[in-house]
């Protein structure tokens, strides 16, 4: 058959029990999604966005094309600016996805004799927009400032270094300050996925990066807006120069069609919904210092994580699967 190597692909997964199927089943307490502020159950952020949907002069169901075509909107050049002064930047893109920016920064970044050193545990997208990069890459073990420097000393031409100020799965923090300090002695330039910590950390929810007084240092900043935000979508920081570069060279946001308008106001809308959202961020340090406190009844092993993400571990995908 000539779709045999589907089949044998499947069913190498059924037999590691690693074999994955979508389900609309989902536990009655919420331990599992990016939902950490509940904003994507919020009906103060549903109705604020209802309005200003509704209020808006040029409805449309799609944004027509790509932002370089007829996509383009004064208001995503308004939200983008609001972005940026939120999170202490220059300027800010908007993409529709943030699989979507790490694909479009990283694959455009690097040219042939550059180099681009990422933590080994960086996510996949970022790996993905690495893979599609012509520099030379190189991986460092996670959170080691040590090897990092190694390879530091190694690399050539315009240097990059890719972290995650969070990270997704173990849920443990970069220590941006080192990492910066040594990009700064070898000439490199930091970029840092703020997926995990958008909304949670820093004051009103901006990030490690402005917590840690990173901004204007750091060459680019990923915010997605699919996790606290609980809405969908993206947008890179930095400078007015890599904004442009971005538009010029970026292709998942060149070879696009633009997000719609109700996806914009949601956007516009969650961000003034964090701005005052100090009581939600309490309650999550609440809640984090709770079940970091509980669990040390069980003999579990973990990973040290002060994060909404917190990693239990068992070996084996049986084992997980009954836990």
């Amino acid at each position: 058959m000539q779709f045999d190597f589907l089949t044998q692909a499947l069913n190498k997964r059924l037999q590691e029990n690693a074999f994955r199927k979508l389900t609309t089943h989902h536990f009655p307490i919420d331990f599992c999604s990016n939902d950490y502020l509940g904003f994507a159950r919020s009906e103060k952020l549903l109705s604020a966005t209802q309005t200003a949907f509704e209020n808006s002069i040029d409805k449309k169901n799609g944004s027509t094309g790509s932002r370089l075509l007829a996509g383009n909107t004064t208001l995503a050049e308004q939200i983008e600016i609001e972005i940026a002064n939120y999170h202490h930047a220059e300027a800010a893109l908007l993409y529709n996805s943030g699989y979507d920016a790490n694909i479009g920064l990283f694959s455009c970044l690097g040219k042939k004799g550059d180099t681009i050193i990422y933590d080994e545990l960086s996510h996949a997208s970022m790996r993905d927009g690495i893979r599609l990069s012509f520099a030379d890459t190189f991986s460092f073990r996670h959170n080691d400032c040590e090897h990092l420097e190694e390879r530091l000393k190694q690399a050539k031409g315009t240097i990059f270094v890719a972290v995650e100020s969070v990270y997704s799965m173990d849920g443990d923090f970069s220590d941006l300050v080192t990492m910066q300090n040594l990009c700064s002695k070898y000439n490199a330039h930091l970029i840092v996925d703020e997926a995990h910590s958008n909304g949670i950390f820093g004051e009103r929810g901006k990030g490690k990066v402005v917590e840690l007084n990173l901004q204007g240092k750091v060459f680019a900043t990923v915010y997605t807006f699919g996790k606290a935000l609980g809405c969908h979508g993206a947008a890179i920081c930095g400078s007015a120069s890599l904004k442009n570069y971005l538009i010029n060279f970026s292709r998942s946001f060149i070879y696009t069609t633009a997000m719609p308008l109700h996806s914009l106001v949601a956007i516009q809308c969650a961000y003034q919904l964090l701005a005052q959202s100090d009581d939600e961020r309490k309650k999550l340090s609440e809640l984090i210092a709770y079940f970091r406190n509980e669990i040390k009844s069980f003999s579990i092993e973990r990973v040290e994580s002060f994060s909404p993400i917190q990693c239990l571990v068992f070996s084996g995908n049986e084992t997980v699967k009954n836990v």
